[in-house]
């Protein structure tokens, strides 16, 4: 009786992840491009010192020329998109981890005023420097 019982928890793990992984393939699903919808996230760290805020956000994959940053009052934003990669030819694909398309991230920023004085995008994450005004 005691094995049935773990087999049917078995059973039953085993099928909420299956739930789990075909809902997040649904929400990476690429579909058609809508312009200034955002679909994702990115993923930000933020640190102050005296003189600055130096914020990090991930964003493998993405081109300069896509890329948008502004600040806005007591906000950055950060804002692009991210082309899904077509591998040459037909195919079918097996796993879509990565979000795609459109994303957008607004940062609260700490109180004060900020001016944008270095940005740097390489190895996969844009670096932002902002410098803290009087």
């Amino acid at each position: 009786m005691a094995r049935d019982v773990r087999n049917w928890m078995w059973a039953e793990a085993l099928e909420l992840l299956d739930q789990a992984e075909r809902m997040q393939r649904a929400a990476y699903r690429p579909g058609p491009a809508r312009p200034h919808t955002a679909c994702w996230e990115p993923p930000v760290d933020l640190f102050e010192t005296e003189h600055e805020l130096w914020i990090q956000v991930a964003l493998p994959g993405v081109a300069p020329e896509k890329l948008k940053v502004a600040v806005e009052g007591d906000t950055l934003l950060v804002a692009g998109d991210r082309p899904l990669p077509v591998p040459p030819g037909t195919g079918t694909i097996h796993r879509l981890e990565m979000p795609y398309g459109c994303f957008e991230r607004r940062i609260g920023l700490p109180p004060g005023r900020f001016e944008l004085r270095r940005r740097d995008l390489a190895l996969g994450c844009l670096t932002l420097t902002l410098r803290k005004l009087a």
